[in-house]
């Protein structure tokens, strides 16, 4: 801990405990047909955010955009694990990954 960090000993009140979230993966296509993946605890908010360009600066002046894919993830470590997986591969390994979670929702 630095000289200006302070560690507080005042703890939440239950009612303002953190509450488990469930996270979700995003991807989003801009008008020039990039995509861009992102996680949130609300998608439509999130799309809305970078719509009205609040947010992520990649995507500002890119619209309009459209959300072309988000699922449920879990927690937020297992979607940030996964939204750096996705953002390592090349767009065609995306469309192939998004195609076969597609598919594979659409079989359950």
């Amino acid at each position: 801990m630095t000289k200006t960090e302070h560690k507080s000993s005042i703890k939440p009140k239950k009612s303002e405990q953190v509450v488990s979230t469930d996270w979700y993966l995003y991807i989003v296509e801009t008008r020039l047909g990039h995509w861009y993946t992102g996680i949130t605890t609300d998608v439509k908010r999130r799309f809305e955010e970078h719509s009205n360009g609040i947010g992520a600066k990649n995507l500002r002046g890119k619209g309009p955009l459209q959300l072309i894919f988000n699922m449920q993830v879990g927690n937020r470590s297992h979607a940030s694990i996964l939204e750096c997986q996705i953002k390592k591969l090349s767009k065609i390994q995306k469309r192939a990954w998004v195609t076969n979670q597609k598919e594979q929702h659409k079989a359950n």
